[in-house]
């Protein structure tokens, strides 16, 4: 029976902060934000940040971005985008290289216009270039001499450090104890701490009530596959 004083969740808007100061730097991502704190100082023109979903690839892609004043484009759209103006004379982000659709054909047209005008590329994918099962002889030895950056799977004080991030970026004061316990207990990977935080931002909202260690557990034994009853006293 559902309770009548819990609320309707709304899906409130909240954007992400996704400065260069804004990024949580830990094992896990120190050398990919080395390479982009290092650009354009690359012993190639193309470099590819790795790493799977969450890991922070998104952020440190922007950030690039802006620093090195560069465009963007999904990998995807290459195929139907004007190549010559997408590069220019500027840098490219290109995102996603993992998704299904690329147009080889069209992403070794942009990395010979990158080396053509002498700038530089930042890919992102989920998987390392050697799994992308490109069969384009020419592109997949461009690709292998890209500049790698892995992103992988966040030790503890990183995990806790962006849970923090995230709760700030939904403006929601959290308890350190709160979120040690929530780091504790999680799938260890970024992507779950996002997907954590969005159910437990949703729960706090509909119950009416603050994330507190009691709804912290509720939300976690649920993801596990347990649906114990909600705790009425925190």
């Amino acid at each position: 029976m559902s309770d009548p004083l819990r609320q309707l969740p709304l899906s409130l808007p909240h954007s992400a902060a996704m400065t260069r100061a804004d990024f949580v730097v830990g094992r896990a991502n120190d050398s990919a934000v080395a390479l982009v704190d290092r650009h354009p100082d690359w012993p190639n023109p193309v470099a590819v940040l790795v790493g799977p979903v969450g890991s922070g690839k998104t952020h440190l892609g922007q950030i690039w971005k802006v620093a090195a004043g560069a465009g963007e484009i999904a990998a995807r759209d290459l195929a139907t985008a004007s190549l010559d103006g997408v590069v220019g004379d500027r840098p490219v982000l290109v995102e996603d290289l993992h998704e299904d659709g690329v147009s080889q054909p069209a992403l070794f047209h942009l990395l010979n216009l990158i080396r053509e005008r002498r700038v530089s590329a930042l890919l992102t994918s989920r998987v390392p270039v050697s799994a992308l099962q490109f069969d384009l002889p020419d592109l997949a030895s461009r690709l292998r001499a890209a500049v790698p950056a892995e992103l992988s799977e966040p030790e503890d004080d990183l995990l806790a450090r962006v849970i923090f991030k995230l709760f700030a970026d939904r403006q929601l004061a959290v308890d350190p104890a709160v979120v040690d316990f929530i780091s504790q207990r999680m799938e260890r990977s970024l992507g779950a701490a996002n997907r954590l935080v969005e159910l437990l931002d949703r729960e706090a909202l509909a119950a009416g009530r603050p994330i507190s260690r009691h709804l912290a557990a509720t939300v976690l034994a649920r993801e596990a596959g347990d649906e114990p009853e909600l705790p009425f006293d925190d």
